[in-house]
């Protein structure tokens, strides 16, 4: 990802302004020299339950109380986006931007949305499709929305209901309640981010986000769900990081899925020692 950015950030057409990595171990890592990051503390420990998603809206509201920010704007992402291309600033005056996901559906779970968003708040259509990520929104909106936001993810991870419900995408939904509750529509673009394997053409968007499987036969066929001849998949490579040069996908495969892949593989061969990278805190 930040190899990515750094190749973008000055490219025409380019809004992008600093970097940070915001780190919510509460502790440096070996990556401090290599990314600009900032470190702030997890939530109290066992509050998080497991879901650690929680320490997200904890740790914005740290950063964006202890941390010198110049840029107006802010641009939310995380680690598994890739900048296809520079990014300009698609908020428009108070107006942020955000990106509608598929499976982010308030209007279908109102009996559970109207815990955290009363009647009085207005209509559930008020709540926009989205999660905090990718959201480019202007600083002083997000430390507005930021507090709720934590308030928010916490009341419905204590709710058995919502919590079994929502389960991994808890926290987008709360960032999207809170964002509600602030009075606070985003512009939703779908040209901000594509899925692969499911988005097959790379087209205008901005950003490739990595967080499905890629399962392919040798044919080309998409074979999701099962394990693939050739595949790629970010949990694969929960224990070390991916080998440089991963074999491209068989001919008949998304541009998006083969764009991925070469954007992983330029990276990897331009970030120096990556050979020698592991996941153990010990070794350099």
């Amino acid at each position: 990802m930040y190899h990515w950015y750094k190749k973008t950030k000055d490219m025409p057409g380019s809004d992008m302004g600093k970097f940070t990595r915001i780190l919510h171990s509460g502790a440096p890592d070996k990556l401090m020299e290599e990314i600009p990051s900032f470190v702030v503390d997890p939530l109290p420990e066992g509050l998080d339950r497991g879901y650690v998603v929680l320490n997200r809206p904890w740790a914005f509201v740290q950063w964006l109380e202890k941390a010198t920010i110049e840029e107006e704007y802010i641009l939310m992402a995380e680690p598994d986006h890739l900048f296809v291309k520079p990014i300009p600033n698609l908020a428009y005056g108070s107006q942020p931007a955000g990106y509608p996901f598929f499976y982010i559906k308030p209007t279908e779970h109102e009996n559970i949305i109207r815990k955290f968003y009363p009647e009085e708040s207005g209509p559930v259509t008020d709540i926009d499709p989205i999660g905090n990520s990718p959201v480019i929104i202007r600083r002083s909106m997000l430390e507005d929305i930021a507090p709720t936001w934590v308030n928010i993810s916490l009341r419905m991870k204590d709710d058995p209901e919502t919590d079994k419900t929502f389960g991994w995408v808890l926290e987008m939904y709360a960032y999207a309640v809170a964002s509600a509750l602030h009075g606070v529509r985003h512009i939703l673009r779908k040209d901000f981010m594509l899925q692969p394997p499911w988005d097959t053409e790379v087209g205008k968007s901005f950003i490739i986000h990595y967080t499905y499987g890629c399962d392919y036969n040798l044919k080309g066929e998409l074979t999701y769900g099962k394990i693939g001849e050739w595949r790629f998949d970010k949990r694969s490579f929960l224990s070390a990081p991916p080998p440089r040069n991963l074999s491209l996908p068989p001919p008949g495969v998304p541009e998006t899925v083969v764009r991925l892949v070469k954007m992983v593989n330029e990276a990897t061969a331009n970030i120096p020692g990556w050979d020698t990278l592991t996941s153990g805190s010990d070794q350099e």
